[in-house]
């Protein structure tokens, strides 16, 4: 792969949840980044891929720890108790630097189901 000389920024893009999920205990949140390819590789070696990919790191409820995904697929959360609730969603680099991301703030109004 050859490295452009000039790549637009990346940016994360987050759509709430459905209120419908929400009302069932359940947390879909899809997402997308811009300017950047969401796959499951790491490490220094990676920041020269053009274009330019990355990840995701989560955080819910403000946690001291999050979890890193490669995978570009929909964050699904369940299990949290009915109240307000937030997850903040970090586009990150292979090496983790977080170059852009995104506070979804929401509602459970019910305890759902483990499925």
């Amino acid at each position: 792969m050859v490295a452009l000389p000039s790549q637009p920024p990346a940016s994360l893009v987050v759509d709430a949840p459905l209120p419908e999920q929400l009302a069932a205990g359940l947390v879909v949140i899809r997402y997308r980044s811009e300017n950047l390819r969401i796959v499951p590789v790491y490490g220094k070696g990676a920041l020269d891929v053009s274009p330019r990919i990355g990840h995701i790191h989560v955080t819910v409820d403000d946690a001291p720890w999050h979890w890193a995904d490669g995978s570009g697929e929909p964050l699904i959360i369940q299990g949290l108790p009915p109240g307000p609730h937030k997850v903040w969603i970090g586009l990150a680099d292979p090496t983790h630097k977080v170059i852009d991301s995104k506070v979804v703030d929401f509602v459970i109004t019910t305890q759902g189901g483990h499925h």
